[in-house]
């Protein structure tokens, strides 16, 4: 099955790519900035051309856990690949997050739970998820828990920057999920394609994460652990301090659905930690080699 991943450039699509080279399976990339058509005839354009038999579109969550802005024109070109793939008829993957929740519940939040997230990249989330429910009958919406990875905009790489900047780092302890290594997400997505291109017939909603609910503040003094190996963080110059001043929300998903569907089962996040924190700095120094 020849894949077409819709933003290679994110997290989740470096990570895909890589992991789809190594099993030899074959794929097509397209970066965001590719991917920013004008009319529905061009997404359809690139659809038809790219030749192939399912689509992974990594965009949106891409940006929602990058902090990045998603805009209404983003919404309309989910819905022309997702009109696009009906009528062409290849299967589309949305990629959604568990942000498309409150966080008010206290259990874990099932497929068919009201998506009650009232942030504007819940909405934009809600949005896109609608449309392609809408216009394209095969189509998988995936919805992880934050997913994190060494490279691209991503809770990582944004804390291990402020990290390396020194001073005060006031993190929330109210903020809890469950997030995901970005090679994870890309385990998890190839498996279900390899099963649906068998013709399983498994279409609708599902959720991932990781089984271990953590939050922010924990999550930065596991990964300020793992980097004190590679840099000297002295107490005097880097502080974690929890700030306890914002609303306890909770957002952790029930992944009973893909594992009784897709044999899927959950990995914990901290066993990623230490080999991302090692590929940071060393795509760190890569940099600072390449730039002298």
């Amino acid at each position: 099955m020849r894949v077409l991943i819709v933003g290679s450039d994110t997290p989740v699509g470096l990570a895909l790519a890589e992991y789809l080279e190594q099993r030899e399976a074959k794929y097509l990339g397209l970066a965001r900035a590719d991917c920013r058509w004008k009319s529905e005839r061009q997404a359809k354009k690139t659809l038809r051309r790219s030749d192939c038999d399912l689509t992974v579109d990594t965009r949106l969550q891409a940006a929602a856990d990058g902090g990045i802005r998603i805009h209404d024109a983003d919404i309309d070109r989910s819905l022309w690949l997702a009109r696009a793939s009906q009528t062409l008829k290849i299967p589309f993957m949305l990629l959604s997050g568990a942000l498309v929740f409150s966080g008010s519940e206290t259990r874990d939040y099932r497929e068919d739970d009201y998506p009650d997230g009232e942030s504007s990249i819940a909405q934009l989330l809600i949005a896109a998820e609608m449309v392609l429910r809408d216009n394209c009958e095969q189509h998988v919406i995936l919805r992880t828990g934050p997913i994190f990875a060494p490279v691209g905009i991503n809770v990582v790489t944004q804390l291990l920057e402020q990290l390396r900047g020194g001073g005060i780092l006031a993190l929330s302890r109210h903020q809890q999920g469950c997030p995901l290594a970005a090679e994870d997400a890309a385990r998890i997505i190839s498996g279900m394609i390899d099963q649906l291109g068998c013709g399983m017939q498994a279409w609708g909603i599902y959720h991932y994460s990781s089984p271990d609910i953590t939050n922010c503040y924990e999550f930065a003094e596991v990964l300020l652990a793992a980097a004190s190996q590679y840099e000297d963080f002295a107490t005097d110059v880097v502080q974690l301090a929890a700030d306890d001043t914002q609303k306890v929300e909770t957002r952790s998903l029930d992944c009973s659905k893909i594992r009784n569907t897709f044999a899927i089962k959950q990995q914990s996040w901290r066993s990623s930690i230490a080999g991302q924190v090692k590929q940071y700095y060393s795509e760190l120094k890569l940099g600072e080699t390449g730039s002298g």
